[in-house]
């Protein structure tokens, strides 16, 4: 994790761009909605807001394994073991995404407002959201770069797998838009930390035999 941090501080570039994307795609949204005098209605600002969240994290996780040439994965082969390269990409792609999210939160809220009655259990799904999707997106991602034409195979193995967890996230954060009592959302979320908990288990259990391939 230590060694991601320090490239992506070095490659400054790419989380600029990162956050470009957020901002601009926010942009979007209010010029779209809140600068011609309309009010966007509760459902459509849940569902852009993990639309942005959803490609963001796409172009944000992408990256983690694609960038890794040949010589260097020999090199990580041969230092630690896979399940301590996997672990570390998951944590690193959670703790980017996560700041990426509450960037992405905090600058749509502003523009098209915050309807948000419940703030704990928002915040509660960005954090659920940012670990699943780095951890399934991770996964994808070292699959990919096994194969030819990476990135098309990311998009197109990632975004099945991750439709069922972000229905439960879509779920959820409309309970807490709605300002709803956290029991008409347990069962969504404990079903959600299980989604998390079985690709993070997935992950570790079959990633030593990708990585040795």
């Amino acid at each position: 994790m230590q060694k991601d941090f320090r490239l992506e501080w070095r490659q400054r570039a790419a989380l600029s761009g990162m956050l470009l994307y957020v901002g601009s795609t926010v942009f979007v949204c209010y010029l779209s909605f809140a600068l011609r005098g309309g009010n966007l209605p509760v459902p459509a600002w849940n569902a852009l807001f993990w639309i942005i969240l959803l490609f963001t994290a796409v172009n944000a996780v992408a990256k983690g394994f694609l960038q890794e040439s040949r010589g260097r994965q020999l090199y990580y082969y041969a230092l630690v073991k896979p399940q301590a390269v996997i672990l570390a990409k998951i944590g690193y792609n959670a703790l980017l995404l996560l700041g990426l999210a509450l960037v992405a939160f905090g600058a749509y809220a502003l523009v098209l407002g915050n309807p948000v009655q419940d703030m704990p259990l928002f915040l509660s799904t960005v954090v659920l959201g940012a670990l699943g999707f780095a951890s399934t997106l991770t996964l994808v991602s070292g699959i990919a770069a096994k194969a030819a034409n990476s990135h098309t195979l990311m998009a197109v193995l990632g975004f099945p797998i991750m439709i069922p967890m972000l229905l439960m996230l879509i779920k959820i954060s409309k309970n807490a838009l709605d300002g709803l009592d956290w029991s008409a959302s347990r069962s969504s979320v404990l079903t959600l930390v299980a989604l998390n908990l079985i690709v993070g288990a997935v992950s570790y259990v079959l990633f030593p035999f990708l990585w040795r391939s």
